[in-house]
């Protein structure tokens, strides 16, 4: 039997899509990614301009759901041209050596209606640590928008070396907060 290779891709998109992979197209205007932390005391956002989020979602099936996003570390803007090339050196993110952050799901499991716990790798910095969050899920015009934050210790990371492992000028305590807003 030969098959020509349009029925080739025709057999390949439904096998995908008995297997549940549904990817989605992410919407960069009205998605963010943030770090929130304290400095001197003081409650700070700062938000990463660049970042690259896949997420194959069907909200029949969340448990087949996949997720990765990519973070250029360079892209951190703390409000402050100085503070940004500040946080891209050695002692910090040290971005030259370690461009990208990621994270890479491992499980996404339905935690009641529109919620989701989300469990996977984040590696900062070439450190991988197992991680696992909330996650919350809702459709907004058309649009899947899922919503979490997820708390670390930078130290464990080695994000503020040197002097700068000193907590009292810049907190251990770091919220990554995001909101991808995706569609087919």
């Amino acid at each position: 039997m030969k098959l020509t290779s349009g029925a080739m891709m025709a057999s390949l998109l439904a096998i995908a899509l008995a297997a549940g992979a549904v990817p989605l197209k992410t919407d960069p205007a009205k998605s963010a990614v943030s770090a929130v932390f304290k400095q001197m005391n003081v409650p700070v956002e700062a938000k990463f301009k660049t970042f690259h989020a896949q997420i194959d979602y069907d909200a029949a099936r969340p448990d087949a759901a996949k997720a990765s996003v990519d973070i250029d570390t360079a892209s951190l803007d703390v409000g402050d041209p100085d503070m940004n090339k500040e946080v891209a050196k050695k002692e910090w993110f040290n971005s030259a050596q370690f461009p990208k952050a990621s994270f890479v799901s491992s499980g996404i499991k339905s935690a009641g209606p529109g919620k989701l716990t989300v469990s996977g790798k984040l590696t900062i910095k070439g450190k991988a640590t197992d991680v696992n969050f909330p996650l919350t899920v809702k459709s907004e015009a058309g649009k899947q928008v899922f919503e979490g934050a997820l708390p670390i210790k930078r130290l464990a990371y080695n994000i503020g070396e040197g002097d700068w492992k000193d907590t009292s000028m810049v907190a251990d305590e770091v919220t990554i907060k995001f909101r991808v807003t995706a569609a087919q």
